[in-house]
């Protein structure tokens, strides 16, 4: 996950927006013709939308973009670490 591109797509796009990407994605992410790197791409791309959405959530809920950015990512890392 990389925070700058999930703060450029909630910036850019509605959630109603990257939930019909996702869908989109995960869709494509099943065709049988697809190698391993074309599916670790999608697979990125499906979560900096995941987290994309959660800032979105994030900041309607009240709190400052850089505030839901850096929760978000705190979040990510304390289940990695765990």
């Amino acid at each position: 996950m990389k925070l700058p591109v999930i703060k450029a797509v909630q910036r850019t796009c509605t959630p109603e927006q990257i939930e019909t990407t996702l869908q989109v994605l995960e869709n494509l992410s099943e065709a049988p013709a697809l190698k391993e790197p074309e599916i670790d791409v999608i697979g990125e791309l499906i979560s900096n939308l995941c987290g994309a959405l959660e800032v979105h959530e994030l900041v309607a809920s009240g709190m400052s973009e850089k505030d839901a950015g850096n929760a978000f990512m705190k979040k990510v890392l304390g289940s990695i670490d765990r």
